[in-house]
């Protein structure tokens, strides 16, 4: 995919953690990169900007996955920027630690219309364009799940990992859906990895508290998760769809 000089990738919560690195290390491998950001408006510039200093092309859209409306724009302006052949699956949200028996619903529709919903939203205006059925040039999708989908988040975010589960089980069902469109689907399921999601969700300390009990003895850097991202993306992994990799450190 990369070897398309107006190639672009959509990269959802792309200013920060590990959006943030995909972002820079698809447009170190040739990609335009249009990347959405939900609040934090400085840095998804500011990640736009560093592209563009090393001599790329990206543009930062602010995008509430959850929104149709907002997923649809967050694409519209991916087109002008080229023809999109990758989509990143990054956005996503966690909540406080809390048993089921005390999950608002309100918690868990947000949860699921941020986790599941606009997956699926911004998957399928990505299908919408790649698919050699309808004209397009094929492309490839990762979305970003989570160890949790299997370890189940028990007595602190058992939505959060259903949430993770249904990525999972979405990523077999649309690969094996758009194998013979030229479409790639795959997905990442980091374990304790070091950046910002873990104070958003009430425990910023996290990744230090639990390092040490992951068999490799430390927790992981956004750098580790996003290099199989790319590589996931690129022509490497051609032969590669329906697959979930995890990245945990043997977790």
């Amino acid at each position: 995919m990369t070897g398309l000089n107006d190639a672009v990738a959509v990269v959802t919560g792309g200013g920060r953690g590990i959006g943030r690195v995909v972002s820079l290390l698809a447009a170190g491998r040739g990609f335009r990169v249009c990347l959405g950001y939900v609040s934090d408006a400085g840095a998804a510039e500011g990640v736009a900007a560093a592209i563009a200093a090393a001599g790329g092309k990206a543009v930062a859209v602010r995008c509430d996955v959850a929104q149709e409306a907002d997923v649809v724009a967050l694409f519209a302006a991916a087109d002008r920027l080229g023809t999109v052949t990758a989509l990143v699956n990054n956005a996503g949200v966690v909540d406080l630690p809390a048993p089921v028996s005390e999950m608002s619903a309100a918690r868990l529709r947000r949860m699921m219309a941020t986790n599941v919903v606009g997956s699926f939203l911004c998957a399928r205006e990505a299908v919408r364009r790649m698919s050699t059925r309808t004209g397009g040039r094929g492309g490839a999708i990762v979305n970003l799940s989570s160890i949790a989908a299997r370890l189940g988040g028990a007595g602190q975010f058992v939505d959060y990992a259903a949430s993770k589960g249904a990525i999972d089980s979405f990523t077999v069902g649309l690969a094996r859906e758009v194998a013979d469109e030229g479409i790639r689907v795959n997905a990442v399921a980091p374990g304790i990895i070091d950046t910002e999601i873990h104070a958003s969700g009430g425990t910023p300390d996290k990744a230090a508290a639990m390092g040490p009990g992951v068999p490799m003895k430390r927790a992981g850097t956004a750098e580790e998760v996003a290099a199989p991202v790319v590589w996931l993306l690129s022509e490497e992994a051609a032969y590669v769809t329906g697959a979930i990799l995890d990245v945990s450190g043997g977790r």
